[in-house]
């Protein structure tokens, strides 16, 4: 990936419009966001400057408009230069849609909202940024086998499926302190947690890198994209990063608690402070303050899976931060985006599910009126797996953490499936697994007859 090129002095460009009529035209463009987006002098070159004005001057004027939104944070970058953001009129609508949409009710398909209803979803979102966040770091495996492992609570088999299950516990611990201030100690655990047997020396798990030989590297060319401040400055910047994680609102300047949780992601992923798992660790202390910050949709969400589609947005979004002294509006917009999009995920997800519960409801009422009065709605979603999935195996630890519920209910619940002739029950090793019966709607048919 090319690093972009770091804008104009605007003081120079400034000291060069001599004539009145030049800056009367510099102010007449003042906006902050030229073509109607937040564009990088890197990006604006590309397009063609209003009439009158070259592309210096078109970015100088564009400052200009930015200048008013402009606030300092208490984060500096590695030469101490304070970080700075902006609030331009697409970050306000961003962050108008989200608290909106992470904080309203949304309806599981059996009809309760889904943080009554959460276990099914919860754990859907635990394993989808899981998996997701340890593959943007390397962890190679199928869907599917990490899915079923999580699902099953097996131990993992190697290092990638240790990364997943690490990513897996970690956001579990995270729920439990939402509460809680963030500290040093606790980044550290936190960081120990999710990278426990994955690193080349064991010691450098839970400890801030003592060297200075980490880098951020294109992995397509090897170049180097971001060298990351002195590891001599990183207690010190860790300290200010959780002073700044646990101010409250009344500080200064007021960071709403959405940029709050962002700009921690961003400052993780910018100091690197260990030799390896910066990028989960950062993904995970965002999760922790939008929990702080009463974001409660946000445990049902996966931002890692939204980031994986498009990988190169995301390091785009930090060099465009970099190399225009530390305005972290543009890493802002970024992940504001991917925000809504996992929020939109969601909706569709649910509704997907919805829209199925429903299918295999219509199902049953059609074809055994009674049987369907009977089953709970954990044994409805095991018939419309079954249904949809019929040579996959069920197991009784898998549907327990599905659904969130003691061993013997999940036993009691697929014997009873059994004990209807929908489910077949064999051994594999010392567990039972079920299966679907061969037509399996054919049965449910056969049910109706003898019971009318």
């Amino acid at each position: 990936m090319r690093i972009p090129r770091v804008p104009p002095d605007l003081l120079q460009v400034l000291s060069s419009l001599a004539q009145p009529e030049a800056l009367a035209l510099l102010a007449e463009h003042a906006s902050p966001l030229p073509g109607g987006r937040y564009l990088h002098r890197d990006e604006l070159r590309y397009r063609n400057p209003p009439a009158g004005l070259n592309h210096e001057q078109w970015w100088a004027a564009t400052c200009l408009g930015r200048t008013p939104l402009m606030q300092a944070l208490p984060l500096q970058d590695k030469a101490g230069r304070a970080f700075r953001f902006a609030t331009p009129q697409p970050l306000l609508i961003d962050l108008h849609h989200i608290d909106r949409d992470a904080a309203g009710q949304i309806r599981a398909p059996e009809g309760a909202p889904i943080h009554e209803s959460r276990q099914p979803y919860l754990l859907a979102s635990l394993i989808e940024e899981a998996i997701t966040s340890s593959q943007l770091e390397g962890a190679a495996t199928t869907r599917k086998v990490a899915a079923d492992m999580l699902r099953e609570g097996r131990r993992p088999r190697d290092h990638s499926e240790q990364m997943i299950f690490n990513n897996y516990r970690a956001m579990e611990h995270l729920s439990e302190l939402r509460h809680t201030p963030i500290t040093p100690e606790r980044v550290l655990a936190l960081h120990r947690l999710l990278t426990v047997d994955t690193l080349e020396h064991s010691e450098d798990a839970g400890r801030l890198r003592t060297t200075n030989d980490v880098a951020v590297i294109d992995q397509r060319d090897g170049h180097v994209l971001h060298t990351p401040p002195d590891a001599a400055e990183l207690p010190r910047r860790l300290d200010a990063l959780c002073a700044f994680a646990n101010a409250s609102e009344d500080s200064s300047p007021f960071v709403h608690p959405v940029l709050r949780a962002i700009l921690i992601h961003f400052m993780i992923g910018y100091d690197h402070p260990f030799v390896d798992g910066n990028g989960r660790t950062a993904r995970a202390l965002f999760y922790w303050a939008m929990a702080r910050g009463g974001y409660w949709l946000m445990e049902f969400v996966s931002i890692s899976h939204i980031i994986k589609k498009a990988p190169a947005r995301y390091v785009r979004a930090y060099l465009h931060t970099e190399t225009d002294h530390g305005d972290t509006t543009y890493f802002l917009l970024h992940q504001l985006s991917s925000i809504r999009r996992a929020i939109a995920a969601l909706h569709a997800y649910i509704a997907r599910k919805t829209a199925e519960q429903q299918d295999t409801e219509r199902l049953l009422a059609r074809n055994a009126p009674a049987l369907r009065f009977r089953l709970n709605h954990r044994q409805l979603a095991v018939l419309r797996s079954a249904l949809k999935h019929p040579d996959a195996p069920l197991r009784i630890d898998a549907h327990q953490h599905t659904h969130g519920v003691v061993y013997q209910t999940a036993r009691a619940d697929l014997l009873d499936l059994e004990s209807l002739g929908l489910l077949l029950k064999a051994k594999r090793g010392n567990a039972y697994e079920f299966y679907p019966v061969p037509g399996l709607l054919t049965k449910i048919e056969g049910l109706a007859h003898e019971q009318t």
